[in-house]
């Protein structure tokens, strides 16, 4: 069978991935290894694309043929780095090059970038950069305009023949087809996530788009808000205050995501947060997550704090409500506005709990059933009215100093593996 219908085989394996659900992670790793299988003389690959993800601006996969193929993301940067200033990459994208290419021995041998050297210390031979555009918006702040990078690279002696090259631009054509449909679906899943959480995210890409698609959830709810927010507001320069609440979410919704919660909504300076679980076994787990993330809240407090009083700025506060009960999680709203979000009577019980952390000088206060876990960690301030609930409810508040974060772990915390808090059920 000849290289040229090998190369079609591989071709049409690429139209067939356009028709799944290809991961492109594991895609590129074959590509690879299927053009270096019908003897293209391949030996290390890099590809590269933007994409729109609150922490990263781009991601990376290097295929070379004798390791373990790698996967990196870049942060988000207000200038780029050097390096990325003095790669082809970035020449190649200023100057609107489709095509680079840089032999790395011989007579026509040209070093003008710091990879190619690094390369050429490893054993390369040639260097072949191809871009290849999407017809997608650009993804703003990032130099390169929607598609992929691909830089191929050769240790053959001599490098890549006419037909090799001619063979690489053919795949990479068919190869960007399919990787666009992976790449818009790794972007639609960043932005659901990003704006409504794992679970709710990944059940609106399910399908659940409907008014009053949802079903019931158990969970912890972890609800905390901030205090004198309103008189900071009118009081602070937007940007400082737009700063110190940024550092009041790093204490309250970090610690909730970092312990295995699903943060729903940030109602003005509230946060909303569930710890879910399938069954009543999880229930232990739950609560021991969601209380961990308290505690780390307010150690974070002391800290952030700390940092803003050397810094001659308005320190932070916050009071901490938790419940668990048995909710709505669903769509709410009209049909063409939708918010996926948990309704019940315990969400309305969670957010009158926390207003009482104000009353009661608490820095958070939680039901029975979430003390029962950690008693020698809680002190019941008996029962308490909540503001248009009919029936009265056993709050606990910490033990220690209602002005002092937690000074040690407790026992929970030091009990629960901490490898285990995100496998709950979701």
């Amino acid at each position: 069978m000849s290289r040229e219908t090998l190369i079609n085989d591989i071709g049409e394996w690429l139209i067939d991935q356009v028709l799944s659900e290809p991961d492109i992670i594991d895609m590129f790793q074959q590509v690879c290894a299927r053009l270096y299988g019908v003897g293209v003389p391949l030996s290390r690959a890099r590809l590269t694309w933007p994409t729109l993800h609150p922490l990263f601006q781009a991601e990376t996969i290097l295929w070379r043929k004798d390791a373990e193929i790698e996967f990196e993301q870049f942060r988000h940067q207000e200038e780029a780095s050097d390096e990325w200033r003095r790669s082809p990459m970035f020449y190649a994208l200023e100057n609107g090059l489709d095509m680079l290419r840089r032999n790395l021995d011989g007579p026509n041998k040209m070093l003008d970038f710091p990879i190619l050297e690094d390369l050429v210390e490893q054993g390369h031979t040639d260097y072949l950069l191809i871009a290849t555009s999407f017809s997608m918006s650009k993804v703003r702040n990032t130099q390169q305009e929607s598609g992929l990078l691909v830089t191929w690279s050769s240790d053959r002696p001599g490098g890549f023949s006419d037909d090799d090259i001619a063979a690489l631009s053919t795949i990479q054509r068919r190869f960007a087809a399919a990787c666009k449909t992976a790449v818009q679906r790794r972007i639609s899943r960043n932005i659901a996530e990003t704006y409504l959480g794992g679970y709710a995210g990944s059940q609106v890409l399910e399908g659940a788009i409907k008014l009053g698609d949802g079903n019931e959830t158990k969970a912890v709810v972890w609800y905390a808000d901030m205090r004198r927010s309103t008189a900071l507001a009118d009081t602070m320069l937007p940007a400082d205050f737009l700063e110190l609440l940024n550092d009041y979410f790093s204490c309250t919704a970090g610690p909730a995501i970092e312990f295995g919660g699903e943060v729903l909504d940030f109602i003005g300076d509230a946060v909303l947060a569930i710890f879910p679980f399938a069954e009543e076994s999880g229930k232990t787990q739950a609560i021991q997550c969601a209380t961990m993330a308290m505690e780390k809240a307010l150690e974070l407090l002391a800290e952030v704090n700390e940092n803003r009083e050397k810094a001659g700025k308005v320190t932070i506060d916050f009071g901490l409500g938790i419940n668990v009960g048995t909710f709505m999680f669903g769509n709410i709203g009209v049909a063409s506005r939708l918010a996926f979000s948990v309704i019940g009577p315990n969400i309305n019980e969670v957010e009158r709990i926390e207003a009482l952390t104000k009353v009661l000088e608490a820095k958070a206060l939680v039901t029975q059933e979430i003390a029962a876990q950690d008693p020698e960690n809680w002190v019941s301030v008996g029962e308490q009215q909540l503001a248009g609930v009919a029936h009265k409810r056993e709050l606990f508040r910490l033990k220690q100093s209602a002005d002092q974060p937690t000074e040690k772990p407790s026992k929970m915390l030091e009990d629960t593996d901490l490898s285990a808090r995100n496998q709950m059920t979701h």
